[in-house]
């Protein structure tokens, strides 16, 4: 009898808990778990090595198809972070992303994932349109990658479902930060970085005595102690500070992210990113005006001009860290408040 009653039970419908309604429903065929239990009936799976050998081999062939379809774009993509010093932060990127989707591996492996086939829609409709963009003679290069990267998000949608997209589309976003902008665009976006740098920088040389300076466009003309110093200050594409802007925005997405604050606070340190790489910069183009002047130009070039430039990365850090600890420590979560106004009394 007991042999009979264990079998029964054993044949019956598992049942999955709902922590919204707080009741069970039968589990759905559709539902596929990304990783349940183990195979001893154990709690959950909690490592990526317990995926499961079929899982890994489904991944591996994803990656392939998708390497072969946009293996040219890679190519150029990675060649562009080797050459061009402003986006050799790219090599970071993907490695944020893979960081971003281990901190939420415990609810990614327990997900019951169901195919949705409007990824299936937006994967073919991605796939034709990178192959009609790059067919086209006047098709737009900057949308070619981007187009791959919105293909990944399709293929998580139509794998995974809305469920799983939901922990995937910030790493997959995010990989947009290492796609190089076109060249128009990034010289009209570093012009009025580097004539504000030259106006600011002009003006505080101007503070020294014996020192004239005047910014025209992006170039500092110097005259100290009556004598005009040659060549001119120029505040070259290099000193724009884009190469901070966009490594720093990146870093501050990252780090808005991860910290768990409320939303507005997230969204005012994201957003001071841009304001504090913009003030880096000037600091950076005033400091190196000054060297120029007072002490010998050969030492605002070469590895000087690489490590003062590098040295404006701790200072950013430093300013974002204390716009993050002035919010902390300034406004006070209502929750944490009425805690700490609790008095327990013992009854006599």
């Amino acid at each position: 009898m007991p042999d009979n009653i264990a079998s029964s039970i054993a044949d019956r419908p598992h049942f999955a808990k709902n922590p919204k309604m707080g009741i069970q429903t039968q589990g759905s065929k559709a539902d596929t778990p990304f990783c349940n239990k183990s195979q001893n009936g154990n709690s959950a799976r909690t490592s990526w090595h317990e995926l499961g050998g079929h899982n890994y081999v489904r991944m591996l062939i994803i990656a392939g198809l998708f390497l072969f379809l946009f293996h040219n774009e890679i190519g150029r993509v990675v060649r562009r972070w080797l050459t061009d010093s402003s986006w050799s932060h790219g090599f970071l990127i993907p490695l944020f992303s893979l960081y971003f989707i281990n901190q939420h591996k415990k609810e990614i492996l327990s997900l019951q994932t169901r195919s949705n086939y409007l990824g299936l829609f937006f994967l073919i409709c991605g796939i034709v349109f990178y192959a009609l963009n790059g067919a086209s003679p006047s098709g737009y290069a900057y949308l070619q990658p981007i187009s791959m990267i919105a293909v990944l998000g399709a293929v998580v949608l139509f794998l995974g479902g809305w469920r799983l997209v939901k922990y995937m589309w910030l790493p997959i976003a995010f990989l947009v930060f290492a796609v190089p902008l076109p060249q128009r665009y990034y010289v009209a976006f570093t012009m009025p970085m580097r004539h504000l740098a030259a106006k600011v920088a002009a003006a505080l040389l101007n503070l020294v005595s014996g020192l004239e300076a005047t910014a025209s466009g992006v170039v500092i003309d110097v005259i100290y102690k009556g004598q005009h110093l040659e060549p001119a200050l120029n505040v070259a594409e290099a000193c724009s500070g884009m190469r901070l802007l966009m490594a720093f925005l990146a870093l501050g997405v990252a780090m808005a992210y991860l910290h768990y604050r409320p939303a507005w606070q997230r969204i005012i340190l994201l957003a001071s990113t841009i304001p504090i790489a913009i003030l880096c910069n000037i600091v950076r183009v005033t400091i190196t005006g000054f060297i120029y002047v007072l002490l010998h130009p050969r030492y605002t070039q070469g590895i000087y001009h690489d490590m003062l430039g590098l040295g404006m990365l701790p200072l950013a850090f430093a300013l974002y860290g204390f716009l993050a600890w002035f919010m902390s420590s300034l406004f006070i979560e209502e929750g944490e408040a009425v805690a700490e106004d609790i008095i327990v009394r013992r009854k006599q």
